[in-house]
């Protein structure tokens, strides 16, 4: 349990969700956390679920904001003196209907925060640590990334975006710096809410495992993909998904 310590972690989009999970379990393992999201409220109640600021620190803003970005890297190697690990969780989805439908405007949104922020991200933790010292990261994708998701069909392009420049980071930045990504399907959160509310028997029921993710189900996954038990993988994309996409479904 104790395999990260002395290690230091940003996670993106963490006040809640996904993201809050995955702080959990980096610090349970013994890493120290700087956590991101947009509203700075629900940020410092997430800080005191994680343990105080001798664990854990905040810094909101949006995360496609660069001088955002700046900050919270800046704070988090001044604070805890180092910066091992990245996890880009952010991610939005603000439309819903026909990809063709879809305003330029919104799209070029949700390609700014899915995609060219885990870029830029990634470049700050490499200029301002991981270049030199090494380190690890990791994108939240999603299995809208892997085939036709009607309805999101936007989101998904960025996600299959987000895989494949999962897959140019990986080559690019070894052997200092591995880069891979998860693919979950539903977990239940209040990001997904509308995929299952009021429903969650019935969408069960097309999982193999017969239920849905929760946070925890993707917290392990990333914190393996962060350690050095996975030393030597780098550019790929796990699927947690309960067993849904092995008859082709979304």
């Amino acid at each position: 349990m104790n395999s990260f310590k002395d290690r230091v972690a940003i996670v993106t989009g963490a006040s809640r969700g996904i993201g809050l999970g995955i702080a959990k379990d980096l610090i349970e393992r013994g890493a120290k956390v700087c956590i991101t999201a947009r509203k700075p409220e629900p940020l410092a109640e997430a800080v005191a679920e994680l343990g105080g600021e001798a664990v854990a620190i905040a810094v909101p803003g949006k995360a496609d904001d660069e001088t955002h970005q700046d900050e919270a890297v800046a704070k988090t190697i001044e604070t805890f003196g180092r910066l091992d690990m990245l996890v880009n969780n952010t991610g939005i989805n603000p439309v819903f209907g026909p990809t063709l439908d879809i305003d330029p405007g919104a799209a070029a949104k949700i390609f700014a925060v899915n995609v060219l922020a885990p870029l830029s991200w990634t470049r700050r933790a490499r200029d301002a640590w991981m270049g030199e010292h090494g380190g690890a990261v990791v994108n939240v994708a999603s299995i809208a990334g892997l085939g036709a998701s009607p309805g999101i069909g936007m989101y998904g392009v960025s996600k299959a975006a987000l895989i494949r420049l999962t897959k140019e980071l990986g080559f690019e930045l070894g052997p200092k710096i591995r880069v891979n990504a998860v693919a979950p399907a539903v977990v239940k959160t209040k990001f997904a809410t509308a995929l299952y509310e009021g429903r969650e028997e019935e969408v069960s029921e097309s999982y193999p495992m017969k239920r849905l993710g929760v946070p925890a189900d993707i917290a392990s996954a990333v914190s393996f993909l962060l350690s050095e038990e996975a030393g030597w993988i780098t550019g790929q994309t796990v699927v947690l998904d309960g067993g849904v996409t092995l008859a082709g479904g979304l």
